[in-house]
């Protein structure tokens, strides 16, 4: 039996039953002979709480000493967690992100893993021991500060441990049971998907999907680990998600035409009003947000109007880079040259998802027609060989998600999706 990465979120070490339940299901792994190694999560909201409070001591924290706040929490997991696998006569270790070998660039609250050197996991592992990872952090290559992933950070660790030890599967272990075609708790009739490739669930995960975060995705795909997602609740088969179709007994899993209906409503829209229409304005705009570390997701440029040779230039970014961002383009206004700025933060996105889109004409045309149908009215497009995605008002966000998903026949027609665990904060 080979070598497997486990890895729990928040809900699903929540208290001190729930890490009990997951310190049984750990050594379940261990007595059927696999090598096991745990990333864990800070338990519950402790994260979010630890988030309030440095907002009260300090309304804009210093980087350094925010991250060496954070990763407390995932020390607290790490640690009650190896004291309950010990409770049930297996040994366990547990190491915080600096020790598993975590290295990581130096940009605090949402560094970057460069490598990974899990020399003191192995000779835990080869000692018959059960090693446990703090997860969401790591230790900067240069200045050897402590430094903290950013969301999904967990997963990401999970993923980069497990190419570093050549694991057989990585597996995510959440509330729910597995990758579903929209998001339960919008969508009471989602289906669970057996297998979805790494590119259905880049798309998936980059749209709004939070059962896994993009970065963990691409770091998987990149060194072709499986990822098993599942619920730490049930002992029910998860998800798959791989570069080929899995097998289930005598049959292959054949991936949908469409994956699935992603939603996010985390995102903002700043629109350039009055920008010259020449060559080299749109690279001024987007390197004035470049240079201030804001990433971007979606772009449009209206025409040009004749009779002033200006045209307006939209784009989203999330709603936490929105001041950052009109403060770039503001202290760059007389070189780009543009009129006036304007931000909206009460729009959300809706993604179609699936690589059938490619071979399907008339997928499209659904899914505006199922737009139209609800009353949803579309702001923004974009669109990839297998994804199409549209921003409307934050308000119709749910009901158009519920239209799309019915429309393409991806309602399920026997239980509800299960969330088992978690505020969903």
């Amino acid at each position: 039996m080979g070598l497997v990465v486990q890895k729990y979120g928040g809900s699903s070490v929540a208290d001190a039953e729930g890490i009990k339940r997951v310190a049984k299901r750990i050594v379940e792994a261990k007595k059927n002979g696999h090598q096991v190694v745990v990333v864990v999560s800070a338990m519950g909201d402790t994260t979010d709480e630890l988030i309030d409070l440095a907002e009260q001591v300090s309304p804009m924290p210093a980087g350094r000493e925010f991250d060496m706040l954070l990763t407390a929490g995932e020390r607290i997991s790490m640690a009650l967690l190896a004291m309950a696998i010990k409770n049930l006569g297996h040994e366990a270790q547990s190491f915080t992100g600096s020790q598993a070998g975590v290295i990581t660039d130096s940009v605090h609250n949402k560094a970057r893993i460069i490598d990974v050197t899990p020399g003191r996991i192995r000779e835990s592992l080869d000692k018959g021991n059960i090693a446990i990872v703090a997860g969401f952090q790591g230790v900067s290559q240069d200045k050897k500060d402590i430094t903290t992933l950013g969301r999904g950070g967990s997963d990401t660790t999970a993923v980069a441990l497990a190419a570093a030890l050549d694991a057989e599967v990585c597996e995510i272990y959440t509330d729910v049971d597995g990758v579903f075609t929209a998001d339960p708790r919008v969508v009471k009739k989602a289906k669970k998907i057996d297998w979805i490739s790494f590119e259905d669930m880049l798309e998936l995960a980059s749209s709004g999907s939070k059962v896994l975060l993009h970065r963990c995705v691409e770091y998987a795909r990149r060194y072709n680990i499986p990822i098993h997602v599942r619920s730490s609740f049930s002992g029910l088969q998860g998800t798959w998600v791989s570069s080929e179709p899995i097998e289930q007994g005598d049959k292959k899993v054949e991936q949908a035409i469409i994956s699935g209906v992603a939603h996010d409503t985390s995102e903002a829209k700043i629109t350039v009003v009055g920008v010259p229409d020449k060559p080299g304005e749109a690279a001024t705009i987007f390197r004035a947000i470049s240079d201030a570390e804001i990433n971007i997701d979606m772009i449009v440029q209206n025409v040009s109007a004749a009779s002033t040779g200006l045209t307006d230039i939209s784009f989203t970014l999330p709603k936490s880079e929105g001041r950052k961002a009109i403060d770039a383009l503001e202290k760059n206004k007389a070189g780009i040259g543009f009129d006036s700025l304007r931000y909206d933060d009460q729009i959300g996105k809706i993604s179609l998802v699936g690589a059938g889109m490619k071979t399907n004409p008339g997928v499209t045309a659904d899914f505006f027609t199922a737009l139209s149908d609800a009353g949803v009215n579309i702001e923004l497009i974009s669109t990839s060989e297998i994804r199409i995605s549209v921003v409307t008002r934050a308000d119709d966000v749910n009901e158009a998600v519920r239209a799309v998903h019915t429309a393409f026949g991806l309602d399920s027609d026997s239980d509800e999706a299960v969330v088992y665990g978690g505020t969903g904060r």
